[in-house]
């Protein structure tokens, strides 16, 4: 009889642990879909810093995220951030590219002096290609 109840509370622990193993891990922050299709931003970058990145072209061309990437098919209100579909991808890849040759010519790499997509956008989904015109001279 004491064997019966020892195996009894033996088994309640077990099935105990093993719930709270289950439910401890479900619990546990999921580690974020790996970033695909990275043809110019290392394909080792962290989920964060890529959201960085991504947030930095938000500010400086004053877009949201589907100005780059298309709608899921399947979703149309996910992004599909890995599809090439969008042309405004490959020219935000290519003047990614440039900008790095810029500064890697110029600047020598210097992050003090460097241009960036801020530089010519100022915050604009298209440079501007002349300034506004001067404010007339107070007479």
């Amino acid at each position: 009889m004491v064997m019966k109840i020892k195996i009894r509370k033996s088994f309640v622990v077990v099935a105990a642990l093993l719930a709270a193993g289950t439910l401890c891990s479900l619990a546990l922050p999921q580690e974020p879909e790996k970033a695909k299709n990275l043809k110019v931003l290392p394909k080792d970058i962290s989920h964060e810093e890529l959201i960085t990145v991504m947030r930095g072209f938000n500010a400086a061309l004053g877009v949201k995220c589907n100005f780059c990437h298309e709608p899921r098919k399947d979703d149309p209100k996910k992004m599909d951030f890995a599809s090439d579909a969008n042309p405004h991808k490959g020219t935000a890849r290519d003047m990614m590219k440039m900008t790095k040759r810029i500064n890697k010519k110029f600047f020598k790499g210097s992050e003090v002096m460097a241009v960036s997509c801020y530089t010519c956008h100022h915050g604009n989904e298209e440079p501007k290609t002349k300034p506004d015109p001067a404010p007339e001279a107070a007479k």
